[in-house]
């Protein structure tokens, strides 16, 4: 279902032009072409605040305008984030506002229902028993396949899964740069559920890749992005790395990773030889619930 590896493209949609537009349609249609079936997206990846939803209209458009055969596709968006006038930024977890912005999220990308929604950030707002109900009311509603969450920590997810049942994914941030949600890795283990890390190649880009990471790609005559990518399969076989597209090249690159064959004394290199993990980002500690 969820596949080897998934593509988000949230990049064409924050300063996008009309080249990157059609870039980023190529690159879809390419994976979709090679196989591939996760594409992941969010309703407030948009230009400006008044044109939330654009990164999901053009998921559409790539899937309507594929000419090619393709496997069911897994199609992931997120919710709860707010955008208003102004690009005044926030976060929603109320049952009105979670409801009407699947249902929005479900017209743009031309689906009766979600296959995988995922809930983006959580409402500081708002009691986490609340939302975790308000999640489970989503689901249950009939818009929503598969339910899925984002950056939670591994203690919220335990509550997650004991309150609304079947969670098919979460969603954090892993990278060599970023190891800091392990731990939500190992419940997802635990109970089956497929761990997507975003930003799955910090650490490892043109402007960032770490020694370790240069050193082996080298080595292997491959790119710090595939290494990254290949790294992070070895962690565990619940996790589906959701590399960002806008360009048919980058697809390449993320697919070769498939075929990268790191042996267990380079993994043990990179993981002795990478940097020590970042801090947790300060907006995401404010996200947290006071109760």
């Amino acid at each position: 279902m969820f596949g080897s590896i998934g593509f988000g493209f949230m990049k064409a949609s924050f300063g996008e032009s009309e080249t990157t537009h059609d870039s980023t349609i190529e690159a879809i249609h390419e994976a979709m072409r090679q196989g591939v079936t996760l594409f992941d997206t969010a309703d407030i990846y948009a230009p400006s605040w008044n044109t939330m939803g654009h990164n999901e209209l053009l998921l559409a458009e790539a899937i309507s305008t594929f000419e090619g055969k393709t496997e069911p596709l897994l199609i992931a968006t997120k919710g709860g984030i707010t955008r208003g006038t102004g690009e005044a930024w926030g976060r929603n977890a109320n049952l009105e506002y979670l409801q009407s912005a699947v249902e929005a999220s479900a017209k743009r990308l031309n689906v009766s229902k979600i296959p995988l929604w995922q809930h983006h950030r959580l409402d500081p707002n708002l009691p986490f028993e609340t939302q975790l109900e308000n999640l489970a009311t989503l689901k249950q509603n009939g818009l929503i396949e598969r339910i899925g969450v984002s950056n939670y920590s591994a203690k919220q997810l335990r509550r997650a899964i004991e309150v609304i049942g079947d969670i098919a994914s979460v969603q954090n941030q892993l990278n060599p740069a970023y190891r800091q949600d392990l731990d939500v890795l190992a419940v997802c283990e635990e109970h089956g559920i497929v761990f997507l890390p975003w930003s799955p190649t910090k650490g490892a880009r043109q402007n960032d890749a770490q020694a370790i990471i240069k050193t082996i790609a080298d080595e292997k005559q491959a790119s710090t992005y595939a290494v990254a990518i290949t790294w992070l399969r070895s962690l565990s076989t619940q996790l589906v790395p959701i590399p960002g597209v806008t360009r048919k090249e980058s697809v390449e690159d993320a697919l070769s990773s498939l075929k990268l064959d790191l042996n267990s004394e380079d993994l043990k290199r990179i993981n002795e030889g990478l940097e020590p993990t970042q801090p947790m980002d300060a907006e995401l500690l404010s996200d947290q619930p006071k109760n």
